[in-house]
């Protein structure tokens, strides 16, 4: 009784659980479900889709936009996919345009075949179409590789996708011998379809002999027959009321029509020639057969050729999207890596977050970003302004009305922003933008924003957004909107992003105000990654000086024109401007004096800080126009000067070039000149030895006139030299060891005393000191003092 009563009271206990746990997930895809709505991503899907060229390729590629499960990985690597073939739109010999497919007929010609079912004629095309197209591409990839082999890492990861294409290129000359281009059968498929052909085209020349002489036997010049072939049998159209002369069958009568007749001599040639038709068909079948057991073999690459280049055309219509919108590609990243949820969230390798923010300043950054389905109505409009001629102005009107982009500037340190402004500002546009960016760049797609926009990676994007006449157009009562805003908040988590828009609104605008601040704080508490929300209440525009996590921004408004002008001021608080509007558009002036008093002192209050913030802003804006002038200036300034150094130190170096290449020379001439008057003072050192020997040799104690012929004789240089010894051994023959270092000693072409520094006794050198000179000499040309 203890175990059954266990049983019994677990098993509520558990179906309880689990419808918990299914209805919170209901919940969570109902609110998915609703967020995606009110952001329009259907109709954007729509649109993308649109850029498919192949009919599986436009539903592959909605279920991949409206699922918006992927990991951020998976985001990272869709937007490499679609960059890259964005790559090959630049390269230009590609065509990844797939309309000439029929992926539908391949698909059941595989399916076919899966079955062992003949495929037809026409899925049999539909086959080489694709092996081709295949074909085509590789080749092309390959020649592209062929000319540059960065195309082969541009391209990646496509390229990988198309090199592993299979081609049975034997397949294709199989299949277009056996298939016309129309899908119909070769005669030449096999010898049993031709004859039967033959026989069927035989017999239809003898019925229709027949049914034209039945025709020309009618002598009646009223008869009016028709020859008619009904369910593949020839018969006669005979007028109501008619009678004809030849026997037949009624196939069929109307009144006020006529009859159609079968001739009793044409039922044997109609039997014949359904029996003839009918060999066709069936050996139209067997070659189809024997077509399908050969395609069976190559099936498998066959369907990975089609789902691959279907995979092609969804990421070619990501691309062609995005080129078509002037779309850039946006820097995701994960924010808060080492934050602990964040390794809850996801438990992978660091290497795989992706790199950091290029301005790491930003969570959220996109400037100059459009609107995706307003731009895409101003487009449409426009074109069909100018296909009409008689609405020139209407052209410019369009051109006037194109939409205004909006700059998203957010700060690592904000987690909620407040925006403000009057009604059809474009506040629910800026949310709508910032929502659609997000899943945009999520999916894989391109943002239409400056190619320096970032967008951190979001889990989810939660929205409460209602239209322009409504607010929160899914609710209807503001206790529906407050229970839209506690699911929201029960499933966001901290990699969501929450829009709200007019948060608060619906109810006393003392609570509502009260309730939207505790519901923005406990947002900006809870950690939600980025909480974005609009509002008409002037409480919760305070709450960014009591909380750094909090800032402002409001929708610019046109005073004087009384207009919006749509763009977005970041740090100062708005107004609603209703009162001054009420006042400009004629309102009288007792009733705008009541309304300002009946607005409160506080409130008047709050209004002139926020004037004072204005007129701050503009102040600073323009101190900050003048700051960047100077700037401008000062690097003009700065580029100057250093294009002037430059120069100078370019000059310098010149001068310095010049001056020693003028020493150089003077020294090169310098040392000629020494050179020079060194063999000129050699020269007549010698020629007083030269003649006291010729005195020596003619005096009469001389032995022949043989040596005196020999002194008279030029000297060679040995004999210079040993003459040179000789002198210097006579003239010093008190002192015949060689100088020592420090000796003064005596060089004749100098005509000076200089100072031994260096003796080198093995080659007979020494080196001397002759005032800032240092010269090397032979022991031959001093002498010792």
């Amino acid at each position: 009784m203890l175990s059954c009563a266990i049983t019994i009271s677990a098993f509520p206990i558990i179906t309880i659980n689990k419808w918990k746990q299914k209805h919170t997930q209901t919940v969570s895809a109902s609110i998915h479900h609703d967020s995606l709505r009110v952001l329009e991503w259907d109709k954007l899907c729509d649109l993308v889709a649109s850029f498919a060229t192949t009919s599986l390729g436009r539903q592959a590629l909605k279920d991949q936009l409206w699922s918006l499960n992927q990991t951020f990985e998976e985001s990272l690597a869709l937007l490499k996919e679609t960059n890259a073939a964005v790559e090959m739109h630049k390269h230009g010999t590609f065509r990844l345009h797939l309309g000439h497919l029929d992926a539908m007929l391949v698909k059941t010609a595989i399916q076919h075949a899966r079955r062992s079912m003949p495929v037809s004629g026409s899925e049999a095309w539909a086959v080489v179409a694709l092996l081709q197209c295949a074909d085509t591409l590789q080749g092309d990839l390959k020649a592209a590789i062929k000319e540059d082999k960065d195309w082969h890492s541009r391209f990646m990861p496509l390229t990988e996708v198309i090199m592993e294409f299979v081609v049975n290129r034997s397949l294709i000359k199989v299949i277009e011998q056996i298939v016309d281009e129309d899908g119909s059968v070769k005669d030449s498929a096999s010898p049993a379809l031709k004859q039967s052909r033959q026989q069927v085209q035989v017999i239809e020349r003898k019925v229709q002999q027949l049914m034209e002489s039945i025709v020309r036997n009618e002598k009646s010049e009223t008869s009016i027959l028709e020859v008619n072939n009904v369910d593949g049998r020839w018969c006669i159209r005979v007028d109501s009321g008619q009678k004809t002369s030849f026997k037949g069958l009624l196939l069929s009568s109307e009144a006020g029509v006529g009859s159609t007749i079968e001739p009793l001599s044409a039922v044997p040639l109609n039997d014949e020639l359904q029996q003839a038709r009918s060999l066709v068909a069936k050996a139209e079948a067997d070659v189809l057969l024997t077509l399908t057991k050969k395609m069976q073999l190559d099936l498998d690459d066959i369907e990975r050729i089609l789902n691959s280049l279907i995979q092609l055309d969804v990421i070619n219509a990501r691309a062609t999207y995005g080129l078509s919108f002037g779309g850039s590609s946006p820097h995701i990243f994960l924010p808060d890596r080492n934050n602990s949820s964040t390794v809850e969230f996801l438990t992978r390798n660091d290497k795989s977050y992706g790199q950091l923010p290029n301005n790491k300043e930003w969570k959220l950054y996109l400037p100059k970003a459009y609107h995706p389905l307003l731009l895409q109505r101003h487009r449409e409009h426009l074109k069909k302004a100018k296909k009409n001629v008689n609405l020139a102005t209407s052209v410019a009107v369009s051109d006037n009305a194109q939409p205004v982009p909006v700059d998203f500037l957010v700060s690592q340190k904000t987690s909620v922003i407040v925006i403000t402004g009057p009604n059809t500002g474009g506040k629910t546009i800026c949310l709508k933008t910032v929502g659609l960016a997000a899943t945009m760049a999520k999916s894989g797609l391109y943002v239409l924003a400056s190619e320096s926009a970032q967008v951190p990676w979001f889990d989810s994007v939660f929205a409460d957004i209602g239209d322009e006449q409504s607010l929160s157009q899914s609710l209807s009562t503001f206790s529906g909107h407050l229970k839209q805003i506690s699911n929201i908040k029960l499933q966001s988590t901290s990699w969501s992003l929450v829009l709200l828009d007019e948060v608060g609104a619906g109810t006393n605008p003392l609570e509502g105000a009260a309730l939207g601040m505790a519901l923005l704080e406990s947002f900006a508490q809870d950690g939600c990654l980025l909480t974005i929300a609009t509002t008409h209440h002037g409480e919760l525009k305070t709450l960014k000086y009591s909380n750094e996590a909090f800032e402002n921004a409001c929708m610019e408004f046109d005073e004087v024109n009384l207009k919006p002008t749509y763009k977005v001021l970041w740090g100062v608080p708005g107004r609603s401007h209703a009162i001054n509007i009420a006042e400009r558009l004629g309102l009288p002036s007792v009733v705008v004096d009541t309304a300002r008093k009946l607005y409160g002192s506080a409130s008047a209050e709050i209004d002139e800080v926020i004037t004072d913030m204005e007129k701050l802003k503009q102040d600073y804006q323009e101190l900050l126009d003048e700051a960047r002038h100077y700037l401008m200036h000062s690097r003009g300034l700065y580029n100057s000067l250093l294009n002037t150094r430059r120069k100078i130190m370019e000059h310098g170096t010149n001068l310095r070039f010049k001056k020693m290449r003028d020493v150089s020379e003077a020294a090169a001439m310098a040392r000629s000149i020494i050179h020079k008057k060194v063999r000129e003072l050699d020269a007549s050192a010698k020629q007083p030895s030269q003649n006291n020997k010729t005195i020596k040799i003619s005096h009469p104690s001389a032995t022949n006139k043989s040596q005196t012929a020999a002194y008279n004789k030029e000297p060679t240089i040995a004999d210079r030299s040993a003459s040179a010894v000789k002198v210097f051994n006579q003239s010093s023959s008190d002192k015949s060891e060689l100088p020592k270092v420090g000796d003064m000693v005596h060089v004749s072409s100098l005509g000076k005393k200089v100072t031994v520094l260096k003796v080198d006794s093995s080659r007979g050198e020494i080196v001397v000191q002759a005032g800032n000179m240092k010269l090397k000499l032979k022991v031959t040309d001093i002498q010792r003092s």
